[in-house]
């Protein structure tokens, strides 16, 4: 009895056995690697592809943000846009706080804004304000000199040292009109650039992520509320070359990754590509970061030491236009792509067929399986692969095993 019930118990576990190594066999696993490791190697740290839906919501919510604070808040369009008047004298020993309250008891308004420009003795007073007539020029200019004595190249005080201009409205109009041609013109180069060297879908892409990265600055210049200088449309147009070459760089892995591809059926065009975002992952994350360092730097020397307000706004819309165009040409522009090759044509029918066969072998494999655990529970034996019989007249594979009779008699 005790031998009896011993047989049957190692029975068991033979068959539990063998039932897991047939699982291992005909469901293999990848070999586990770290989060990190992967994304240094570009083995698919990121499902980017996967879940683009997700991706899109993020985008759109950014994108809303944006243009709500656009709408809602606006642009400080600077006094090169809308008009004005600027004076400017040596600063000495004033202060911002100092100059305002002048400019408010001689003209009775809130100048625009004041700020020290450079350091040391070398520091001078910026005031912008709106247009101010000869009378109001001359009575500002007689309240600063007697307040501040501000001092000419000589070293002595001044009236001449302190200096006004004037910016009108259509000098302003002038350049708003010249830097919207030079977009139009620099989107349509990019358009035509990037469809000749790929195709017209990925040129429809890389215009959207242009378009996401011009909102998302503007939205974010309207929620700081930076002034806007044409310093900033030419860092505009610089960070749009950016991202231009971030999203060429993901493409031209994108089409080297899916082609051939329409002719197998192992991997959809959707996987490929995300093959692809993963490969350059980490070289765009480095060209942001290495983007980034002189940027910042800018930042500082330019608001802390020199107090420039020129390269204060260029170095902010170079930043927000560095990382955002990091994040359009990977988790937008080559997203957007796979859903508009995948909603029609033969990049669709592929997927489809792909998928297809997959959930094909996927029963297959559930059905041998169940085969398998219902022959070992009634004790017959499973042939796993039934052999393959080989056509009369072909050749026998490389490596194959002869097929004749092996004692056979020879007379």
């Amino acid at each position: 009895m005790t031998n009896s019930h011993t047989t049957r118990s190692l029975d068991k576990a033979n068959a539990a056995e063998i039932t897991d190594v047939f699982q291992a066999v005909t469901e293999p696993q990848p070999p586990e690697h770290g989060f990190f490791n992967r994304l240094y190697t570009g083995t698919g740290a990121v499902d980017v592809i996967g879940k683009r839906r997700m991706w899109y919501l993020i985008t759109a919510a950014i994108v809303l943000i944006s243009l709500g604070s656009m709408l809602l808040r606006g642009f400080n369009f600077g006094i090169d846009f809308e008009g004005g008047s600027r004076i400017q004298f040596p600063a000495g020993n004033a202060s911002t706080s100092e100059v305002e309250d002048v400019y408010r008891g001689a003209i009775g308004a809130d100048p625009v804004s004041v700020q020290t420009v450079g350091t040391g003795g070398a520091a001078t007073m910026l005031i912008r304000s709106e247009a101010l007539n000869q009378q109001q020029v001359e009575a500002l200019n007689n309240a600063l000199f007697a307040e501040f004595q501000p001092k000419d190249s000589s070293g002595k005080p001044s009236l001449a040292a302190i200096s006004t201009s004037d910016v009108s409205e259509t000098w302003g109009s002038q350049i708003t009109r010249k830097a919207l041609i030079a977009l139009a013109v620099f989107l349509v180069l990019v358009a035509v650039y990037i469809a000749v060297r790929f195709e017209p879908h990925m040129a429809i892409a890389a215009l959207a992520a242009l378009a996401f990265d011009v909102a998302v600055t503007a939205g974010v210049y309207s929620l700081v509320g930076f002034e806007v200088t044409p310093a900033t449309v030419i860092g505009i147009l610089t960070i749009l070359g950016f991202s231009l070459y971030d999203s060429v760089v993901v493409f031209d892995k994108v089409e080297e990754n899916t082609r051939g591809i329409l002719h197998l059926t192992r991997r959809t065009y959707g996987e490929q590509a995300n093959l692809a975002v993963n490969q350059t992952l980490m070289r765009s994350i480095n060209t942001a970061l290495i983007g980034i360092l002189p940027i910042v730097g800018l930042m500082v020397i330019a608001v802390w030491m020199l107090g420039v307000g020129t390269l204060k706004d260029l170095a902010l819309v170079q930043l927000v236009g560095l990382l955002v165009g990091t994040y359009s040409s990977i988790f937008f522009a080559t997203p957007l792509l796979v859903s508009i090759k995948e909603r029609r044509g033969p990049v669709a029918a592929h997927t489809k067929r792909v998928l297809a066969k997959r959930s094909g072998a996927a029963s297959a494999r559930a059905g041998v399986a169940a085969e398998r655990r219902a022959s070992m529970a009634a004790g017959r034996n499973f042939e796993e692969t039934p052999r393959r019989q080989r056509p009369a007249g072909q050749a026998p594979r490389p490596g194959a095993r002869p097929s004749g009779k092996r004692h056979k008699r020879r007379h």
